[in-house]
């Protein structure tokens, strides 16, 4: 569903002081974007020299590399700042509203890209599917489906009723558009702030007339509204990047875990958002809990809203302090980044608006600004002080470093090994087709095709196997640990009852056998040695492919092909497992237990039931992490052979089409746009072969 709708935008992308912002803190980042600047004119270039079939792999290689979007997930608690980091970081002061609903599961993804051109579409939204919003409405979402496990009748009536009041409010503000709103998409031309209060923010409860709905108020879609993704032009910005906001993972129906854990799977970055009052409190342990899945040198932790302290110079060596026990009691690590800040500041420099701090900010700035004021400040304005007080010029390095570091130049040498493989089977294509009649190139050509066949579909074949053989080995490991963790529990909980009797409140999350942490990290591990496995053996099939391929190759046209250059592809990044990170049962504090507790009568009934209540808790984190991840990665794997088989194709291909030479011997002197093609060829190599090695 397409509205079009003329909105205007209420930022003026041109504000100088937003440019001379911006370029600090982004430096590494421009580098990257001019290198591949450099590679996308070289291909550009070497496609008009080669033939039709390699100009084909390096059209798709041109799509691919003007599509890569490295994409940066900042996590955190409702209320931490995230959305108005989020703004500043994009360079649009104050573009997303702060006022973002609780009842809602939204991901707001900021697809920021260089230039000035309007996009075709501005911005989108998707609506939950009718699958999602039953699963709600008849069970209440997880918490839903885990009260009715547990029996408990009193808090699974007091979601429904919370869920019946969510559903009418939306009916009033809908109509009759409510049912066929599910599962569609609203797109347009243009936004504004306006406009995004309508889809992503809380909105008042209030009447509406069901044939003449208003269709400009506050919140009017919001609590239907699964994703939003909008597409905005920086001038500043040096490369292409998606900011995804992610909602806070500590709302009542356990929807926003959800869609935050499928948005760090599709990340490299991720930020971690914590309020300098509140820095990692007991509240944040769902958020421990995701981040312990992931690498910790893709993490950042920032720490906002320091200009909400009294004495940021002497609070907040005191939440650093705090905040790195606390990673190094629940993840056993010591090296995340932590970084501090003030969204706040940031988007009032940028806007221009320094002058319009309160005073408790405006006295928290100064006082961070006498210990942080750096010898080069006094040639600074104003402006660009507070910006650099702010911490988003620390953010936005830390940010580019990783993004380029672990993203960006592991995509760039892959393209750039590629278009290599094409550069040089295009020289001995030129070879071949002056020396067509050396007896050791002479090979059918048919026989030739079916052998680059079935060396593909063997290859593929074979890779899909090995694959398949290693994910059998971690489903049956993965199915083990939770038996043992299922058992062991169980058994800890009747050992309680005979010494302690059923009188006495069990604390489960107390017991060692009873942590779900113990669970998690032997699925932790196992997804690990699954990993590494794939990653292994995929490179020992891509590289057994690229030998097949080179034999084929020097059978069909002998040593005239022995200069072309088959890089070996790079295996896939395993995807971290942030479904492991997931609610369940047994992370809910020892007052829901208790609760429990009290609804169960006889020891062995109790037993019974906490082992059917741990198996069906844990069933759907098991399916994700066994099936749906994994069917991922194998696909992942097999799909990067496939486009180096096609790529080979096509290589073949040129090599098969180049005409004999029989038109005597003035053929074997260049022409001028012969030498001017080859020039070119050897010139887009000396660009290429650095980057590839």
């Amino acid at each position: 569903m397409k509205i079009d709708t003329r909105i205007t935008r209420a930022i003026d992308q041109g504000n100088g002081m937003r440019a001379e912002c911006l370029t600090s803190g982004l430096e590494h980042l421009a580098e990257f974007a001019d290198r591949v600047e450099t590679v996308e004119q070289t291909l550009d270039e070497l496609a008009g020299v080669v033939g039709d079939s390699n100009a084909k792999s390096l059209q798709r290689l041109r799509k691919q590399l003007a599509e890569f979007e490295p994409s940066v997930t900042l996590l955190g608690q409702v209320k931490s700042g995230k959305t108005a980091l989020v703004s500043a970081l994009a360079g649009w002061p104050d573009l997303l509203p702060s006022d973002v609903n609780p009842w809602t599961s939204v991901v707001t993804s900021l697809h920021v890209r260089p230039g000035t051109e309007h996009p075709e579409i501005a911005a989108r939204f998707r609506f939950v599917s009718e699958e999602e919003w039953d699963r709600l409405i008849l069970k209440g979402g997880r918490i839903g489906e885990l009260a009715g496990r547990a029996g408990a009748e009193s808090d699974l009536k007091r979601i429904q009723s919370q869920i019946e009041h969510m559903r009418e409010k939306s009916r009033r503000r809908l109509g009759r558009q409510f049912e066929l709103l599910m599962g569609q998409t609203h797109e347009y031309e243009h936004f504004d702030k306006n406009l995004l209060e309508r889809y992503i923010c809380l909105g008042d409860d209030f009447e509406v007339d069901a044939e003449h709905h208003d269709e400009t108020v506050q919140g009017q879609f919001a609590d239907i509204t699964r994703s939003a993704d909008l597409y905005l032009n920086s001038p500043t910005l040096p490369f292409r990047m998606c900011l995804r906001d992610t909602p806070g993972v500590n709302d009542t129906f356990m929807m926003r875990e959800q869609v935050t854990i499928g948005a760090i799977r599709e990340s490299k970055v991720c930020v971690v958002v914590l309020s300098a009052s509140q820095a990692l409190t007991t509240v944040d342990m769902g958020l421990i809990r995701l981040i312990s899945n992931i690498d910790t040198r893709e993490i950042i932790i920032f720490v906002n809203r320091i200009d909400e302290l009294t004495n940021p110079v002497s609070q907040i060596p005191e939440i650093e302090a705090s905040v790195r026990e606390t990673l190094r009691t629940h993840l056993e690590v010591d090296d995340v980044e932590v970084l501090f800040g003030s969204a706040y500041w940031a988007n009032k420099a940028l806007a221009g608006e320094i002058d319009a701090l309160g005073d408790k900010s405006a006295t928290a700035l100064l006082n961070w600004a006498e210990f942080s004021i750096e010898p080069d400040f006094d040639t600074r304005t104003p402006q660009e002080m507070v910006w650099e007080l702010s911490g988003l010029p620390a953010l936005l390095r830390s940010i580019s470093s990783r993004v380029v570091d672990k993203v960006g130049e592991r995509f760039l040498q892959k393209t750039a090994m590629s278009a290599m493989n094409v550069a040089t089977a295009q020289q001995a294509a030129n070879t071949v087709q002056i020396d067509a009649n050396d007896p050791s190139s002479s090979c059918d050509r048919q026989d030739l095709k079916l052998e680059f066949e079935r060396v593909f579909q063997l290859n593929l074949r074979a890779l899909e196997n090995e694959i398949e053989a290693i994910l059998s080995d971690f489903r049956d490991r993965a199915d083990r640990a939770h038996a043992t963790f299922v058992t062991t529990a169980s058994q800890s909980l009747v050992k309680q009852l005979e010494r302690y009797g059923s009188e006495t409140f069990w604390e489960c999350n107390v017991l060692r056998e009873c942590n779900p942490e113990s669970l998690r990290i032997l699925l932790r591990s196992a997804y690990r040695v699954m990993g590494t496995r794939i990653q292994s053996t995929a490179k020992a099939r891509y590289e057994t492919a690229v030998s097949e391929i080179a034999h084929l190759l020097h059978a069909g046209f002998g040593d005239v092909v022995e200069g072309i250059q088959i890089g070996v592809p790079n295996p896939a990044d395993i995807p971290p497992p942030a479904m492991l990170g997931q609610t369940i049962a047994l992370d809910f504090n020892d007052s829901w237990w208790a609760s429990w507790w009290r609804r169960m009568r006889g020891q062995r009934a109790m037993a019974n039931h906490f082992e059917k209540l741990i198996t069906s808790e844990t069933q759907d984190l098991m399916g994700q992490l066994k099936f749906e991840q994994t069917e991922a990665i194998k696909t992942d794997a097999a799909n990067i052979l496939r486009a180096f088989l096609d790529e080979q194709r096509d290589i073949l291909m040129e090599l098969m089409t180049r005409p004999s030479n029989t038109s005597g011997v003035q053929d074997l002197f260049l022409t001028e746009t012969e030498v001017a093609k080859r020039t070119t060829i050897e010139k887009s190599l000396s660009v290429f072969q650095p980057i590839a090695a």
